[in-house]
């Protein structure tokens, strides 16, 4: 049984292959109708979240299958043990999905599973947004390897799933990352991503820039902490590190790379509102991508596709 909480147990070729079914699954989706018919998915969420739970709904609904959606705080997930809630739900369920705020916990639920369970993003990674990513750049380019991404931004969840996706499918991956968000740190992956030669950091964000094909950018602070007055000081100082690196005309104005932002969007603060609707932006393109590439990764968890 296969689950999908990062990439550490997938191939470079799986994951690949990931990325052609979800092109393939946009180009033709009247052929998978009925490919999940009768099967149903548990959506699990601690997280607030847009494009995770409409992708993953509408993904099962498209494929002829069913979604229930899990609201954490309404269940009994918040006063039982995470494995006897888990070893009742997957009794029920063809699979998974969890969007939680401790990767721990996630591996709690995969570990008492009886069915496969996908992470829909926790506070170390973000790999269905990677799939979605790597599909948008395949479709705009038409391959993967050779290609330089630079991510600026915080070294977060979707980080470094970026890291770890781009080095397995022969992507350069440039991280420029003034800040650590150390919940995501994951010293590991970043060993392995260097060994390939494929991902350097630097904060050198002009010098990074130079022939980049994409620039991809994510929310300095999470939408849950953004308005929360506990995290107004560290909200603040981030702010204040990290406007250097804002994704700005100005800083594209020698570049032609193609414009990628994971949402949802601080507008004026990782980006400016410009760029989000310039003519080399693919932000609502790639968040579109995560309906075929949710559909993806179930049609490869539930039934092997």
């Amino acid at each position: 049984m296969r689950h999908l909480i990062n990439f550490k147990d997938w191939t470079p070729s799986e994951v690949e292959s990931l990325v052609d079914k979800a092109i393939e699954l946009k180009k033709t989706p009247e052929r998978f109708r009925t490919s999940l018919q009768h099967k149903s998915l548990a959506m699990i969420f601690q997280k607030t979240s847009t494009r995770t739970r409409v992708s993953f709904e509408v993904a099962m609904t498209q494929l002829g299958g069913h979604a229930l959606y899990l609201d954490w705080m309404t269940t009994q997930f918040k006063l039982a043990a995470i494995s006897d809630e888990i070893k009742y739900l997957s009794r029920n369920v063809d699979c998974i999905v969890a969007r939680l705020k401790r990767n721990v916990d996630l591996m709690e639920m995969a570990s008492a599973s009886s069915v496969p369970v996908i992470n829909g993003c926790d506070n170390m990674y973000h790999p269905c947004q990677a799939v979605a990513d790597l599909m948008t750049i395949k479709e705009n380019k038409e391959r993967l390897k050779g290609l330089k991404l630079v991510y600026i931004g915080v070294h977060n969840n979707v980080c470094n799933s970026l890291i770890e996706a781009c080095t397995m499918t022969g992507l350069q991956i440039i991280a420029v990352t003034p800040i650590m968000h150390e919940p995501a740190r994951d010293n590991i992956l970043l060993e392995k991503a260097k060994a390939t030669g494929l991902y350097t950091s630097t904060l050198d964000v002009r010098e990074a820039l130079k022939d980049a094909d994409f620039v991809y950018t994510d929310s300095w602070v999470d939408m849950e902490l953004f308005l929360d007055p506990k995290f107004k000081r560290e909200k603040e100082e981030r702010i204040r590190l990290m406007m250097p690196y804002q994704i700005n005309a100005g800083l594209l104005e020698k570049s032609t790379a193609l414009v990628m932002h994971d949402m949802p969007i601080h507008r004026g603060y990782e980006i400016s509102s410009e760029l989000i609707e310039g003519s080399n932006s693919l932000i609502y393109e790639q968040a579109e991508n995560r309906l075929y590439s949710e559909k993806a990764i179930l049609l490869r968890l539930i039934s092997g596709i």
